[in-house]
């Protein structure tokens, strides 16, 4: 089998690494839906996962086969049907306790729910590696690349906001990220960015002046923002208060697999909060441990972005790879009471569905990236080889 597999072999034993991993915690943390919600078994749960992952695992495997530079034709492709899909998903009109819950929209006959703005967030990052690796070093000016660049980052950005704050203001950064790498003028950033708060502030005035013209989350986010700034054991803080006692009973090696006290008390235990649950049960060692694995997959995917010969390759490892550690860190920083509750997963562990097949595919690109740069020394050393049998003569007269 590891003769099929191309590309960076310890990315794919990192990968592969994490999603083993990622059984213990989710079994044991499922028994929250199980034995509380009275939702499931634990078993079942665990069924499920393994199921995504392997199909994530299997995606990853088939676009790891396809060359990379046809991605450049498919997010050409792909951008219109992204956009109409998250037009779609945002007018459905799905509202839960009067918050505008329009992310997922349902796959017809199959049953499945599929979270549009994963997809949209692959496809546009491959979109900007495309634009920037177009100009060659070339510094555009605002003017000539609103219309090709900004336009539909702002298009994508602004559709996936009203329902998920956090993934349409991680997906703005790690285009800017991706634009300030592939030599974007910084002036401009700066300009876009203080745009881009302001048109955020915004938002938030006209949907708290007009609350009733179009579905949002403000007041969720309000609230988290306030209680994560208050600190206090409010209703709205119960998430965080038991993950913060969950990581205090681990201590440093941990309760044990399996033996998480909190999982029982913790909402979206096998999701949102799995990083405490890990910490519980796997002590500081666990929760420093995953921590460095992140780390290390960050440092493979620099180094293969560094390999690569191609600006587009390198742009579209940065771009694919940066925001599956930002999302895990923000998931950490969550559970550690960093950052306010933000509803990110942890990437390849968390139990679900579309986000893993979408992180899946964009590891697969990642690596097809890595692939390409492999076949090109193979090519370069086989020829090398041709010519040093090819004229053996000519060989000995240059030792002689």
């Amino acid at each position: 089998m590891l003769g099929f597999l191309k590309g960076d072999r310890v990315l794919w034993g990192i990968l592969a690494l994490l999603a083993i991993f990622s059984f213990l915690p989710v079994f044991s943390a499922s028994s929250n839906l199980a034995y509380v919600i009275g939702k499931g078994t634990p078993w079942g749960y665990l069924m499920k996962h393994f199921v995504i992952l392997a199909i994530g695992f299997v995606l990853m495997f088939f676009v790891h086969k396809i060359p990379f530079n046809y991605f450049k034709g498919i997010a050409l492709l792909m951008m219109p049907v992204v956009l109409l899909l998250l037009i779609y998903t945002a007018t459905q009109g799905n509202v839960i306790d009067g918050a505008n819950a329009n992310r997922w929209i349902q796959i017809p006959i199959i049953g499945v729910s599929f979270q549009t703005s994963t997809l949209a967030s692959v496809v546009l990052m491959i979109y900007v590696a495309l634009y920037f690796s177009k100009l060659k070093g070339e510094a555009p000016t605002f003017k000539a690349s609103f219309l090709k660049l900004w336009l539909p980052v702002l298009s994508v950005v602004l559709l996936i906001l009203p329902a998920n704050l956090s993934t349409a203001a991680l997906l703005f950064v790690m285009v800017l990220v991706v634009a300030f790498l592939g030599g974007y003028p910084i002036k401009y950033l700066l300009a876009i960015c203080g745009t881009g708060i302001l048109g955020l502030l915004l938002f938030f005035v006209l949907a708290k002046a007009y609350p009733n013209a179009f579905p949002n989350r403000i007041d969720t986010w309000v609230n988290r923002i306030e209680n994560f700034q208050s600190g206090e054991s409010a209703d709205g803080n119960y998430q965080i208060e038991r993950a913060k006692m969950a990581i205090a009973s681990g201590k440093i090696f941990g309760l044990g697999a399996g033996k998480s006290r909190m999982k029982n008390f913790l909402p979206q235990s096998s999701s949102d909060f799995i990083y405490a649950i890990i910490v519980e049960e796997f002590g500081l060692l666990g929760g420093v441990g995953l921590l460095f694995i992140y780390l290390l997959l960050l440092f493979r995917m620099l180094v293969i972005a560094h390999k690569t010969d191609h600006a587009f390759g390198k742009l579209l490892v940065i771009g694919l790879g940066l925001p599956v550690i930002f999302q895990a860190f923000i998931n950490m920083g969550v559970a550690l009471q960093v950052f306010p509750v933000t509803g990110q997963t942890l990437p390849m562990i968390s139990s679900g569905g579309t986000s893993a097949w979408m992180t899946c595919i964009a590891f697969g690109i990642i690596l097809s990236v890595s692939a390409d740069h492999q076949k090109i020394i193979q090519e370069s050393e086989a020829n090398a080889f041709d010519d040093i049998h090819s004229n053996p003569l000519d060989v000995l007269s240059e030792v002689e």
